[in-house]
């Protein structure tokens, strides 16, 4: 499953929905809106590319690393410290795939899709730099 949404997610529906009899490990990453003296966060993405590539990503990680399945749910809108933003669930036979291979998918959308960061502080709003955080 690839998503881009506005609206909050179960991990617990994701991972269950993930787990499978030929799978002996999933792995997850979860990522948040932290707090580094921000009040929150926009998050924007040329939607329909990002989608494309989010898939190339996840054919690729299947292939490199013998992955079972790969899911991402990345939110977009206006999140607030402690949000949720990126959920990658990733199954394998074994741990070592499946660990692999999740630190691959986020290092690649971190690289290669098209979602923007916009930080909100106190004294003003700014873009983070792509594939930062």
């Amino acid at each position: 499953m690839i998503e881009i949404s506005e609206s909050e997610f179960s991990i617990e529906e994701v991972v269950a929905k993930a787990k499978r009899p030929d799978a002996g490990a999933v792995v997850t990453f979860l990522g948040t809106v932290r707090d580094d003296e921000i009040q929150g966060m926009e998050v924007e993405a040329y939607r329909e590319v990002a989608l494309e590539e989010l898939e190339k990503i996840r054919k690729e990680a299947m292939e490199r690393f013998d992955l079972k399945s790969v899911d991402v749910i990345h939110r977009i809108g206006s999140l607030s410290v402690g949000d949720d933003i990126v959920l990658i669930v990733c199954t394998a036979a074994h741990r070592s795939a499946a660990f692999q291979g999740c630190e691959h998918v986020l290092e690649e959308i971190k690289r290669r899709a098209p979602f923007w960061k916009k930080e909100i502080r106190a004294g003003g709003e700014r873009w983070v730099e792509s594939g930062s955080g």
